[in-house]
């Protein structure tokens, strides 16, 4: 993508996203922790520069750390809450509990976890996330979802000022369901699962690859694909804001995060990861997907 296409809401290095309706620059790899991070190894995210954070009431061992981050410096964070909301009762519910957990007067972004294929988005609950917005409860409302036909309805013309979806180099689909209609109104993108749940990261039997185009030899030479080049492959895509990485270890986040510092992949390591992707896809099909 040329830099001409890229829009003017967009920050222009590799690393960080200045985020659209928050208008705050955060570093382009967010943490979730509901994998089995401590409260010390949110701190160590945030030593090394971390301020996106997927979080729920749920994420016990991770909620004294947000809360002590956000009380030192509540504009140098962002933390996306989500929540299981079945009806506007419901999502305020939601945002008032996770307001009182964290210690803020405000949320940054609050997502329905639910919405999906066959999901009744009602004018109830839409009405309500309004609400929410104006008041000031939160700064900007969204979703986490996976039907992309869906998704990109929702970018076009929505209530919605954030989407959080699949994208990785097994599940490129986002780049024509959801990504072409982003223009509109140009909404957040958060995107995860850039492992595809690990699968792209685990030897596969029958599938031949050419030469890695980045160069020979070495540990980390693909196939299977190491965290760090999918990670990139999401990164390389101007069109997402942040990509989310679920470590289960301090070691694994400091593996993830390390991408970063790789900076982007060239073409020819682009076309190679993608046709990696689908070579992966042809044999490994989750039940659910």
């Amino acid at each position: 993508m040329n830099q001409a296409m890229v829009e003017p809401w967009r920050d222009d290095t590799f690393s960080h996203a200045l985020l659209p309706q928050l208008g705050k620059r955060v570093l382009r790899i967010g943490v979730a922790g509901n994998y089995g991070l401590k409260t010390e190894d949110i701190h160590h995210a945030a030593d090394r520069g971390v301020n996106f954070w997927l979080w729920s009431p749920r994420f016990r061992t991770v909620t004294p750390a947000l809360r002590e981050l956000l009380a030192k410096d509540r504009e140098g964070h962002v933390v996306a809450a989500i929540d299981m909301a079945y009806a506007g009762c419901m999502a305020r519910q939601g945002v008032d509990k996770a307001r009182k957990l964290l210690c803020v007067d405000q949320l940054d972004l609050y997502l329905l976890g639910w919405l999906g294929r066959g999901s009744f988005f009602t004018g109830g609950i839409q009405d309500v996330l309004r609400q929410l917005r104006d008041d000031g409860s939160v700064r900007a409302v969204g979703t986490s979802i996976h039907d992309r036909k869906r998704a990109g309805q929702l970018a076009r013309d929505s209530v919605l000022d954030a989407l959080m979806i699949r994208y990785n180099a097994k599940h490129p689909g986002a780049e024509q369901d959801i990504f072409p209609h982003l223009e509109a109104r140009h909404p957040l993108v958060v995107s995860y699962t850039a492992t595809s749940w690990g699968q792209l990261l685990k030897p596969i039997s029958g599938i031949k690859m050419p030469d890695w185009p980045g160069g020979q030899g070495g540990p980390d030479v693909p196939p299977p694909l190491s965290p760090s080049l999918c990670y990139r492959f999401c990164l390389n895509n101007p069109r997402v804001h942040v990509t989310l990485t679920g470590p289960k270890t301090r070691e694994q986040l400091d593996e993830n995060l390390d991408a970063l510092e790789q900076g982007p992949l060239g073409a020819g390591e682009g076309a190679w990861v993608r046709a990696y992707g689908r070579e992966v896809k042809k044999r490994k099909k989750l039940p659910f997907l």
